[in-house]
């Protein structure tokens, strides 16, 4: 649908303007003085802002209108990161510098940027409810939604890289730009929705209602493990092959390329072909993804490793579209906003988790946090199985009210 295609370019575009920042960060800090404890500091603080606001802007997106906020969301961000830019400008002119400019760091990447983006994922999430009709409409919308994450992830890596080349504040000040054409695209072409639509008192769904939890608990093993493959990969090639910092990061960067490569061949060509309900592509995708994980286990060959990346993100490329689509469908159009926040909550929550309960355990064995991401996933499958409101594809009957608490 012709409507949905903006609703994909504004996803695009601030996963854009994350990504070719992120790898900017670690150079930007030590060439300014900060410690490497501080990025991490400021990348889990915007982790944390994105789980305590999704909820609230799903909701608000019900009650003022999906294009006002995102519309609102982009034009947040490019405030935020051009404040960024100027705070890094001047931190390499030396005008800035220690707790101050780690303050303004944290306050502008961290906070502002983070509460700009969490309104993002949630709100096109519900557009796409909104727009579609048909389980297999949906899916394949959210699929796309996937896609232009992926799509964003490896241009962004590109861009940053690219424009890196003309010097560190190149990146820095083009990434509001972005930002601000996004915010500008989203302005002119979003249609707004009608009065009617809008919702007065958009209802707060809980994570633990009975209709929500089985997918939140779903997608939390599966993006946990996820995580946990994210953050390792590099540890991994390194201590097993043996590579310098330079090859390590080269090595890094193609396999996670080969990650992104099978994420976006199961949502821009599997899913939408398919034809598949929501429960069959997420037991089918976590059983793919068990196999490459289990593939990482034993240390033979960089090429099997990176095979084994790449069938990781095939089969959660299956499963996250049906994982986020799944419980659309037994919620309220009065409900979608606030479904919407409370999963982009749950994936952001695993981003924060991850990285520390992944390299924690890598320190006592680089086997260990390999075979807690296989068992993580197991546990997925089982659920996928043995809860009934999971393991049957026909749609299930909507719940009494008094029944949807838990």
């Amino acid at each position: 649908m012709a409507r949905l295609r903006v609703l994909y370019l504004s996803v695009f575009i601030i996963f854009l303007g994350q990504q070719t920042l992120n790898p900017l960060i670690a150079p930007l800090a030590r060439e300014v003085g900060l410690a490497d404890w501080q990025v991490g500091v400021m990348i889990s603080t915007s982790a944390i802002v994105v789980v305590l606001t999704s909820q609230f802007w799903g909701r608000r997106s019900a009650q003022w209108g999906r294009k006002p906020v995102l519309v609102g969301a982009l034009t947040g961000a490019t405030v935020a990161m051009l404040a960024f830019a100027v705070l890094a400008h001047l931190g390499i002119a030396a005008v800035l510098s220690g707790a101050l400019l780690f303050g303004l760091f944290v306050l502008t990447r961290g906070v502002l940027f983070g509460v700009a983006f969490a309104a993002v994922p949630p709100t096109a999430q519900a557009y796409a409810a909104d727009a579609t009709e048909t389980e297999r409409d949906r899916l394949a919308a959210m699929a796309a939604i996937g896609a232009s994450q992926g799509i964003a992830m490896i241009a962004g890596a590109g861009v940053g890289g690219l424009l890196g080349g003309f010097g560190m504040l190149t990146p820095l000040y083009a990434v509001p730009l972005i930002l601000a054409v996004g915010a500008v695209l989203v302005a002119v072409l979003v249609k707004p929705q009608d009065a009617r639509e809008l919702v007065a008192a958009p209802p707060r769904v809980r994570p633990l209602d009975r209709r929500v939890w089985p997918y939140l608990l779903t997608g939390f093993g599966m993006f946990t493990a996820l995580g946990f493959v994210q953050i390792l990969i590099g540890f991994l090639l390194q201590d097993r092959n043996g590579l310098s910092a330079t090859q390590t990061a080269g090595a890094t960067g193609g396999t996670l390329l080969a990650a992104g490569v099978g994420m976006l061949l199961a949502q821009v060509v599997i899913v939408p072909r398919a034809g598949w309900p929501a429960r069959r592509l997420m037991r089918a995708g976590a059983l793919v993804a068990l196999g490459g994980l289990a593939l990482l286990l034993p240390d033979i060959g960089l090429p099997v490793f990176v095979a084994a990346v790449l069938i990781i993100g095939l089969g959660l490329g299956l499963a996250i579209p049906g994982y986020t689509a799944g419980p659309t469908f037994a919620m309220t159009k009065e409900e979608q906003g606030g479904l919407a926040g409370v999963v982009a909550a749950n994936n952001a929550l695993t981003f924060v988790l991850a990285p520390t309960l992944a390299t924690a355990l890598y320190a006592l064995s680089p086997l260990v946090p390999l075979v807690t991401a296989v068992a993580i996933m197991c546990l997925v499958i089982v659920l996928l199985y043995a809860h009934p409101l999971l393991r049957h594809d026909g749609a299930r009957p909507e719940e009494p009210a008094e029944a949807r608490q838990g």
